[in-house]
């Protein structure tokens, strides 16, 4: 049974999309069956894997209005090796006509749900707003990927997704954890990151990952030629953190299931 984790911070700016694109296509690397779904109508995680969000005929947006079969929206991406439900502007409207229909906080759960058994991982890129698109994310998930910068306002809008999070579980999806806390743009000698850090291995302790992803030309670069970072440039720090990273998270999944068989 495959692993659904929403990629999820309602600050913009924070490496979400970069986190969704690049987690999902170096889980592939480790041979994991992965599909990306881009729950943004910004469509950015469609774009950075090489997907023309203009040209898409159906989109995310007809899957969850019931208006189009997961096959008929499925692709895969060229330079890619996991599938992806792209998205594109279209999604906005989603959203309005959401908050008039039954079940409105699961749709995106029974779609995944029949979903599940067919990959390893599924990750869902969610908007940077803690809209029902984002709430149709968490609902769907397991896990969740926190990206965050180690900066003040970084923690301040942390404290308001955790609000969410708690709202969620009580709710609706009592089995949602945080996966995990991934420090992105990372600079180590910049003060303030290392006051960050003490307080967020304080509150979130082992939660938080060790893998960091620094700040990398390649990795801001990759995107515009939609692709991985790792189709771009496999040897640059951005590709070597974000493989480092999907490394760290399936050891964690075999030290879970290990302590509990």
């Amino acid at each position: 049974m495959g692993k659904i984790l929403a990629i999820a911070n309602q600050k913009g700016g924070v490496g979400k999309t970069t986190t969704s694109v690049n987690l999902a296509a170096s889980l592939t690397v480790t041979r994991k069956n992965v599909l990306l779904i881009d729950m943004d109508p910004q469509g950015n995680a469609t774009m950075g894997s090489g997907v023309d969000k203009s040209a898409l005929d159906l989109s995310v947006y007809e899957l969850l209005t019931d208006r189009a079969e997961v096959d008929a929206v499925l692709v895969r991406p060229e330079d890619t090796d996991y599938d992806l439900l792209p998205s594109n502007g279209d999604l906005v409207a989603a959203e309005v006509e959401l908050m008039n229909v039954e079940n409105r906080e699961i749709r995106l759960r029974m779609i995944v749900e029949s979903l599940r058994d067919k990959y390893d991982f599924i990750v869902i890129d969610c908007p940077p707003s803690l809209n029902m698109l984002t709430i149709n994310a968490l609902v769907a998930a397991d896990g969740v990927v926190i990206p965050m910068q180690c900066e003040y306002y970084a923690l301040e809008g942390l404290s308001a997704l955790m609000d969410t999070i708690r709202a969620i579980q009580e709710r609706i999806n009592p089995d949602l954890k945080i996966e995990g806390i991934l420090r992105t743009m990372y600079d180590p000698r910049n003060k303030l990151t290392s006051e960050v850090n003490g307080q967020l291995f304080n509150y979130f302790g082992d939660a938080v990952y060790r893998t960091v992803v620094p700040r990398n030309v390649r990795l801001a670069e990759a995107p515009s030629y939609g692709k991985p970072v790792i189709k771009y440039d496999r040897q640059s720090r951005g590709a070597i953190a974000y493989l480092a990273l999907a490394g760290e998270m399936l050891r964690r999944h075999d030290e879970a299931a290990t302590a509990l068989s």
